[in-house]
């Protein structure tokens, strides 16, 4: 029986590239390879800075990953900088989250964010999508100086939590951070939300939705 339904944060609660389209006619023609390449590098950052064991906050990874994407694309108009940076601490959340979150919420289980992100843009993005009463706990890196995909991360949802890593439901967009859910021992499911092909095939997710309405349609 599941314990405690947690979600990774950005690309599969809060859509990740709504701060770009909200300000593309400012960002220029290429908006949406900014887009894609800051979130390529803000991932990039991530795993580099845990290997390399020299932890920076979330946010001013996102911030240097910025600076890149905008160095790195001609048309990109570098003005945009404050304007994407102050969207990022109000990204827009998909459009099934609240229901979907509410109906888990009546269940009495747990429902948790994973992420990354530091405490703060993670309550944040909470607060500004509306869900603060659906989302019982923030549970952030920022705590062990680490990023995903590490097993230390996952590890913090037992320790907060006193259960075992099969009561837990774990859902990201992101495939690699399923696998590394999978192999830690989590419940897994791949929200695959832009229908991308399957990889870590050693390490399958127990389910593939392509929104977490899936989620309300089957929860125990």
């Amino acid at each position: 029986m599941t314990q405690a339904y947690v979600f990774d944060a950005y690309g599969t609660l809060f859509d990740v590239h709504s701060a770009v389209r909200k300000h593309a006619d400012s960002v220029g023609p290429d908006a949406d390879l900014v887009s894609d390449v800051w979130r390529q590098k803000q991932l990039e950052y991530s795993w580099t800075r845990t290997l390399m064991d020299r932890y920076l906050d979330f946010w001013d990874l996102t911030e240097q990953a910025l600076d890149f994407a905008l160095a790195k694309v001609p048309t990109a108009n570098k003005d945009a900088k404050k304007k994407l940076l102050d969207a990022y601490w109000h990204l827009e959340c998909f459009d099934e989250v609240p229901t979907v979150l509410t109906e888990l919420k009546e269940t009495g289980k747990k429902v948790a964010i994973l992420s990354n992100g530091s405490s703060g843009m993670l309550l944040a993005a909470v607060k500004s999508a509306g869900l603060s009463d659906l989302v019982d706990d923030c549970i952030s890196v920022d705590r062990i100086g680490r990023f995903k995909a590490v097993p230390a991360v996952y590890q913090m949802v037992l320790d907060d939590y006193q259960i075992s890593a099969n009561d837990v439901s774990f859902q990201s967009s992101n495939r690699w951070d399923i696998a590394a859910a999978s192999a830690f021992g989590f419940q897994t499911v791949w929200c695959n939300r832009g229908d991308q092909p399957d990889e870590y095939s050693d390490m399958p997710p127990d389910r593939i939705v392509s929104d977490l309405n899936a989620l309300i349609a089957k929860h125990g």
